[in-house]
């Protein structure tokens, strides 16, 4: 089980390292069994941290070209802690205007790019296409969107801002006032967002 964890460690940071690389290139640096490897592979492909492409063919060869593969967007954003910890770094030196003001940047940055969402349930849509493992479920007068992965976990544990920002961009998008009910960075499963889509009667 822990080896498991392990051999995923290394086999995104050979593909962060690689670029893109075929399983039998996987199996042969990391000295894993290619059904290993294959294994690991799908299990990441179906938590969208890795992806795959097609070989550009320089020459005619025989049978299948093999599939290569590489690290998603989503993928790079859960690399390795180095890039968290340089992160943390940076913002340490930042005042708490500074922090504030980046934090209301990338808020700005999501409201851009899913600018045009109709509902919750497109919006849990276009997040999981980057990665973020989005779903929506009922409650009571509205919605609850879970987002089951965070690229920022690690630096939003010490920076809240990050998340408050992320709910009002949120709530922005969908043109009410959603309220953060657990996160990701401060010790939760899940990042959850309660959305009201009923009025409550007068």
């Amino acid at each position: 089980m822990g080896d498991g964890t392990g051999t995923r460690e290394r086999v995104l940071g050979l593909l962060l390292e690689l670029g893109t690389a075929t399983a039998a290139t996987l199996s042969e640096r990391l000295d894993v069994t290619p059904a290993g490897i294959r294994r690991h592979l799908d299990a990441l492909l179906t938590e969208g941290v890795v992806t795959t492409r097609e070989p550009r063919l320089r020459a005619v060869t025989r049978g299948r070209p093999a599939r290569l593969y590489a690290l998603s967007e989503a993928g790079h954003a859960a690399g390795p802690s180095a890039y968290d910890d340089m992160a943390v770094s940076a913002l340490r030196f930042m005042t708490t205007e500074q922090v504030e003001a980046f934090a209301e940047a990338r808020g700005r940055e999501l409201e851009e790019r899913y600018d045009g969402v109709g509902s919750p349930d497109e919006l849990a849509a276009r997040l999981s296409e980057d990665g973020y493992a989005a779903s929506v479920s009922d409650q009571g007068l509205g919605v609850q969107l879970c987002q089951h992965h965070c690229p920022v976990q690690h630096v939003a544990a010490e920076f809240p801002q990050l998340c408050d920002a992320e709910t009002a961009a949120l709530g922005r998008l969908l043109d009410v006032h959603v309220q953060r009910l657990a996160t990701i960075a401060h010790g939760d499963g899940v990042c959850t967002t309660y959305v009201p889509t009923r009025k409550v009667e007068a």
